[in-house]
């Protein structure tokens, strides 16, 4: 998927609101929205937006000079997350369908995204969870069911995760799948509030998958910018399960048995995918049976 004139104003509002969260100095956030802005002038529109997005989060951090900015955010919301997994496990140990359900909430959990407008949603992470098993799915028809038969036959499963706290709540889909057949992928470096090996330690994801980093401190998979181990993981696996909107907007073109969990935050991307924005998205891969 390609960046469009559209995703402009996104940057720039990441770039101005961002930093509200960690200054109040005047001068530091006049020279972020300086920085991001010449930035985006020169920007590669052809290029995905998370690779664009990825620099306003490093200008960010120089010139706040935090390494990762969002880091008490993640780990907030991987407590939060944390003691909502109880609750969370039990209704799948209720639900006619808990391979459906654990699907919707890891989908669900996607909302948690300081990128995307209302991102901060941790006053109705519970909420939004019960909603998502209720809520319509976006998906062709039937694709949960091959999904499953998918995964209950896949020996080599690559899952690219997305935020912290989300990482949390993919642990339960992920036990759902084979022993020793899931590599689970996190980001190498700070990319807004994205997973990174602490938060998936965390989940205990070390627990029931095997860990690795992509090789990319970005909002999403550019594979040009992902590790020589990454990319032999990739085209070797049976089954990738890609999680968020930024490794979708990364990864669409690509080809590979993949499929992709997410919600659609954006009118950008809810155009490409056909759906509205705010829906949870089941979205097959070039390779998906």
């Amino acid at each position: 998927m390609k960046t469009y004139f559209e995703c402009v104003p996104c940057l720039m509002r990441q770039a101005v609101e961002a930093p509200l969260r960690f200054t109040e100095d005047f001068e530091i956030r006049e020279r972020i929205v300086r920085r991001v802005a010449a930035a985006v002038s020169q920007m590669d529109m052809t290029r995905p937006p998370p690779e664009m997005g990825g620099s306003i989060n490093a200008v960010m951090a120089e010139e706040l000079g935090i390494a990762d900015p969002y880091l008490a955010e993640k780990r907030r919301f991987n407590e939060l997350a944390m003691e909502l997994l109880p609750t969370l496990r039990r209704r799948l140990g209720e639900s006619e369908r808990p391979f459906e359900a654990a699907l919707r909430f890891a989908i669900a959990g996607n909302v948690i995204d300081f990128g995307a407008p209302g991102g901060d949603v941790s006053g109705e992470l519970e909420r939004r969870f019960d909603e998502a098993l209720e809520a319509p799915l976006f998906c062709p028809d039937g694709i949960v069911d091959r999904l499953q038969r998918w995964v209950g036959s896949a020996s080599r499963i690559l899952y690219l995760a997305d935020n912290a706290g989300e990482v949390v709540v993919d642990r339960l889909l992920v036990e759902m799948m084979p022993e020793g057949s899931v590599t689970v992928a996190v980001r190498s470096g700070p990319a807004i509030n994205d997973a990174l090996l602490e938060d998936a330690r965390y989940a205990g994801l070390d627990e029931v998958a095997t860990l690795v980093e992509s090789g990319a401190a970005l909002p999403g998979t550019p594979m040009g910018r992902t590790s020589d181990e990454f990319r032999a993981l990739f085209a070797g696996a049976d089954l990738i399960i890609s999680k968020g909107q930024g490794n979708f907007e990364t990864l669409s073109d690509e080809d590979g048995p993949m499929v992709f969990l997410l919600m659609a935050k954006c009118t950008v991307v809810a155009r490409h995918l056909g759906c509205e924005v705010g829906q949870h998205v089941i979205a097959p891969g070039s390779g998906f049976r």
